[in-house]
């Protein structure tokens, strides 16, 4: 699959960057990996960091690129000689991006527009966008930069013709343990001796989903993508009650009501996209619904079409997690 290819990260040095990373120089036989950042500190502590890992040698597969995706002329120049491009770049955080609209808009729809761009005239062969959940009915302004961000990607596949550029979209929500979840937040809190937990709802619920999992996530949106389509897993749900109770069962719960923003259950599927969504077993995948779509050229056998009105949400899931389970969860990722 990646065997002399040249595959280039945006914001690579991001914690799903590292982990792709990781994982390419421990399993897969590959050309070249391209960092594609905007922080010199970061990339800095990433090269030392695998150097000590992998050893120098593995080092010389990596290129450290210091670029920004708002900067078409910059990403032109990185993409030359590019393969595979996974795009992970984007401003995250909610309230980071309602208060700065005007720059999560040139981040996240216009640096998707540059990559785009910038795919099509350097000739690369496949884009794998990150999406989120989010972006599904977006409540904020993150998830509808996000929202214009997917369109364009799926869109992009119009006019890279036949034989151009394939671009789809992989889709997952917080990742558990990330800097932006609930679980470091509860650690910080109970390792400070806290007794009493802070819960914005008492129904919220979220998907279990690791970054190991988001990165098998992409690999196999890059093997078997044909272009436009939406990947999802399929994760078990957890109450953030449940986090509470695995995590400290002696604590007491505030509940401090919702942020702003803040959805109670992740939606990673809605139901007018069932309409087109297939069923893989382990996962989803949303077909776009366009004229230009081939669809027969671009099905992947073994899918069953869902039922007409199906939403996948952390609410509605056949999966749960128990507090057991959380607790066990916790301790296999080191995560308390």
């Amino acid at each position: 699959m990646f065997r002399d290819k040249t595959i280039l990260i945006t914001g690579g040095t991001g914690s799903f960057g590292k982990q792709f990373t990781g994982e390419l120089l421990d399993k897969y036989d590959f050309g070249k990996i391209i960092i594609l950042s905007r922080d010199e500190f970061k990339q800095d502590l990433m090269k030392k960091e695998f150097t000590i890992k992998y050893g120098a040698e593995a080092m010389k597969k990596l290129r450290f690129f210091i670029g920004d995706i708002r900067d078409k002329d910059r990403l032109r120049r990185a993409f030359h000689g590019v393969d595979i491009i996974i795009h992970a770049a984007a401003m995250k955080q909610v309230p980071a991006c309602e208060y700065n609209p005007t720059e999560a808009i040139k981040t996240n729809i216009d640096g998707a527009m540059n990559i785009i761009d910038a795919a099509l005239d350097a000739g690369v062969e496949k884009v794998v966008a990150l999406s989120t959940d989010k972006a599904v009915n977006p409540i904020n302004l993150y998830g509808g930069t996000k929202l214009v961000s997917d369109k364009l990607f799926v869109s992009a596949n119009a006019y890279s013709g036949t034989y151009g550029t394939k671009f789809s979209l992989v889709r997952y929500g917080n990742v558990s343990g990330s800097r932006g979840s609930v679980i470091p937040f509860f650690r910080d809190l109970i390792e400070k001796g806290q007794t009493e937990l802070p819960i914005t709802d008492e129904r919220m619920t979220r998907f279990w989903m690791t970054l190991d999992k988001a990165v098998r996530l992409v690999l196999m949106a890059v093997e078997k993508m044909s272009g436009g389509e939406t990947f999802v897993y399929k994760n078990p749900s957890y109450r953030v009650t449940d986090i509470c109770k695995a995590m400290a069962p002696d604590s007491t719960m505030k509940i401090i009501g919702i942020r702003e923003g803040e959805k109670i259950h992740e939606v990673m599927i809605t139901k007018d996209d069932s309409r087109t969504t297939y069923d893989y077993g382990d996962y989803y995948i949303i077909y776009p619904n366009f004229e230009w779509f081939d669809f027969k050229k671009s099905f992947k056998e073994g899918g069953k079409l869902i039922e007409d009105g199906f939403e996948y949400s952390s609410g509605n899931n056949t999966q749960w997690l128990s507090v057991e389970d959380i607790r066990k969860l916790l301790k296999e990722y080191n995560l308390f």
